[in-house]
């Protein structure tokens, strides 16, 4: 009942009905399938847990290949591919970032007196995925979830340069420092976070005024948001 009672609200509101696409709950409905335990499954099996007939089976089969989805064995029968594996890995991740990040940034504006921020590459974007505020009401106004461009901010300077792992970033003098880029009232400096294997996972970022956070401001707080990165990192299973 509580169900209906949300939808008929989205109604009033006069949002739409969004339904789902009749071949992506296919795709959902063969992947679901697996369970735990699971080696491979042969096609009869899949058909049974499904309800659909083979030849659909096959084709779906094929799109979810296409993706990693799915891998068929040389005897034919599928089992889950190494993309199902990547995503489980990001969704945990997802969940370690959050409550190792936090702290550290919390400590980076105690140590600064500025303003903290993790940032990920998203495409020709930076996205601001966390942030600590500084306790001036003087700082720049950027909130998780935010966009901002791939400029030639100390941020966007990190991301592109370490953007294929460490080593890509050899010869990079760290942190990266840079002044009146977005803003011209806006400084920052940065540092790269890596994950294992040496990928990079984001920047970890001081932000605030460039009139308070001058070059020998950063260069007096440098050293700790190096050995912040450096612990973040370790702490999520890379070396820096």
């Amino acid at each position: 009942m509580r169900k209906m009672v949300i939808m008929d609200d989205e109604y009033e509101q006069g949002l739409p009905r969004v339904k789902g696409v009749a071949s992506a709950d296919r795709l959902l409905t063969v992947l679901s399938a697996f369970r735990r335990g699971d080696d491979a499954l042969e096609l009869t099996e899949l058909a049974e847990r499904t309800g659909l007939v083979k030849s659909t089976i096959m084709r779906l089969c094929v799109s979810l290949q296409s993706f990693g989805f799915i891998e068929r064995m040389r005897d034919g029968r599928y089992r889950l591919g190494t993309e199902i594996a990547r995503l489980g890995s990001v969704y945990l991740q997802s969940f370690a970032l959050e409550s190792e990040v936090i702290p550290v940034l919390e400590r980076l504006v105690a140590i600064s007196g500025e303003t903290a921020s993790f940032y990920i590459r998203r495409g020709d974007q930076r996205l601001c995925l966390f942030r600590h505020d500084s306790p001036s009401p003087l700082r720049m106004h950027v909130r998780p979830g935010d966009l901002r461009p791939m400029d030639a901010s100390s941020i966007a300077q990190v991301l592109r340069a370490f953007e294929a792992g460490a080593e890509s970033g050899r010869g990079v003098t760290l942190p990266i420092y840079s002044s009146g880029v977005t803003d011209p009232h806006v400084a920052s400096m940065a540092a790269p976070v890596f994950g294992a294997g040496q990928r990079l996972l984001g920047a970890l970022a001081i932000t605030g005024p460039a009139s308070r956070l001058t070059a020998e401001k950063s260069a007096q707080v440098a050293q700790q948001l190096l050995s912040l990165a450096n612990g973040l990192t370790n702490s999520l299973g890379g070396e820096y």
